[in-house]
């Protein structure tokens, strides 16, 4: 199979029938083997419905619906292992992104070696709101990660290797960060596409000032599991040795200062008395701890098997 389309919604019934007609013309016309795997994320209109009865006309078509919300990156990542071409093609459902664009980025993959090529909303048409926020986020991210040649991360239109969807977890709000994943995984032939981005035609959008902030935090947790993942010990143990270390030398010096003034019979204040003991004190504390929680951390896999495991409530 040439390509598969993965398509996470969350209320869309109104888009779902101009999106997959959309997709199944451009298919047709460049005589491409494909897949449309819609992936219900907790709906509460019609969507799965109106999925139910595209099936029935779309035979390329399959869903995935989720007993709940869990949000795009669950999505995202069930679609990812259900896919079965050897392109995987996401998209968003709300008819922002041209399946048209989906030729130039097939061939992008199949006749280059990137392994990832990500979609840039050069022209964007959301509310200042939405995108202010969002070249901040673009910016810190190229620096935290390294990947320069990105203007838009969090870009909906993808397409991947079917090797890098194999090899990548999406959870959280991690669908903004796809390509460090990639990136972490191995796969540094990320490339990018300039690509149109329309009005949104029906309904608003599902996503609020939230998603700032969880997204901020799902890049630092990027960042500390990418490079301290396997390894935490030389994070946590790293700044405990040197908390501890700070400790014992405080320490040592008051006790050093105590001997002296016991010596030259000058009246000296006791140890206890000084605001540097109980810096030390803490230091040292800081540091036993830290350097335990990097011993632990050492014990304790990172990946639960329950992390990625979702109620999905039916599948066609």
């Amino acid at each position: 199979m040439d390509i598969s389309v993965v398509i996470p919604l969350y209320n869309e019934e109104e888009s779902l029938p101009e999106l997959t007609e959309w997709i199944r013309r451009v298919m047709n016309a460049h005589d491409f083997s494909y897949e449309i795997i819609l992936v219900d994320d907790g709906s509460k209109d019609t969507s799965w419905k109106v999925i139910e009865e595209l099936k029935l006309t779309h035979e390329q078509i399959s869903g995935i619906r989720f007993r709940r919300n869990y949000g795009k990156s669950a999505a995202l990542n069930v679609g990812f292992n259900a896919a079965q071409g050897d392109v995987v093609i996401t998209m968003d459902a709300d008819l922002q992104d041209s399946p048209d664009e989906i030729p130039e980025l097939y061939n992008r993959i199949m006749n280059s070696d990137a392994d990832l090529v990500s979609g840039w909303k050069q022209k964007r048409y959301d509310p200042l709101t939405k995108t202010i926020p969002t070249k901040l986020f673009n910016s810190v991210t190229r620096n935290m990660s390294g990947i320069y040649n990105l203007h838009d991360f969090n870009c909906g239109l993808k397409a991947y290797r079917k090797d890098v969807v194999k090899s990548i977890e999406v959870y959280g709000e991690m669908h903004r960060y796809i390509p460090v994943l990639a990136k972490w995984a191995g796969f540094t032939n990320i490339q990018e596409q300039i690509v149109k981005h329309y009005p949104r035609k029906y309904g608003v959008t599902k996503f609020g000032p939230g998603r700032f902030v969880k997204g901020f935090l799902d890049l630092l947790s990027i960042f500390f599991v990418g490079k301290f993942g396997k390894r935490p010990m030389h994070f946590f143990g790293t700044i405990g040795v040197l908390s501890f270390v700070v400790g014992f030398f405080i320490t040592c010096y008051l006790i050093f200062e105590k001997l002296r003034s016991i010596a030259d019979g000058t009246v000296y204040r006791n140890i206890t008395d000084q605001p540097l003991f109980y810096l030390s004190l803490v230091a040292i504390l800081i540091g036993t701890q830290l350097f335990l929680t990097g011993f632990i951390a050492e014990l304790v896999s990172r990946n639960s098997s329950e992390r990625n495991q979702y109620h999905i409530e039916k599948i066609i």
